[in-house]
């Protein structure tokens, strides 16, 4: 067996299968992936988003919106910006072992 931790079966709910496909429902559109793979290097606001994905800032900001519902990403805000990074280092890894898996 490898060494991620495991959670047994009888831990699982209902509920959790559920809260598990939603996530990763979350990972099936490109462009919130494209915007979660360039958080992965830091706290980037909406321009900044918008020139790194090629996508429109009306686009950034409706999967940003959903991005934030799902507990994937953060805010702050610097003035007028409003700054965005990952949710935490889940989020990070998930990425990165899909894009590993990805690249097998």
């Amino acid at each position: 067996m490898n060494n991620h931790s495991y959670i047994s079966q009888q831990d699982i709910t209902e509920e959790d299968l559920y809260d598990l496909a939603d996530l990763f429902k979350a990972f099936s559109d490109t462009t919130r992936v494209k915007l979660l793979y360039a958080l992965m290097d830091g706290e980037l606001c909406v321009a900044e988003l918008t020139e790194k994905t090629g996508a429109s800032q009306s686009a950034v900001s409706h999967q940003l919106k959903g991005l934030k519902q799902m507990d994937l990403i953060r805010c702050r805000k610097e003035g007028k910006q409003v700054i965005y990074r990952l949710a935490d280092d889940h989020v990070h890894t998930i990425l990165q072992m899909g894009m590993e898996h990805v690249k097998e």
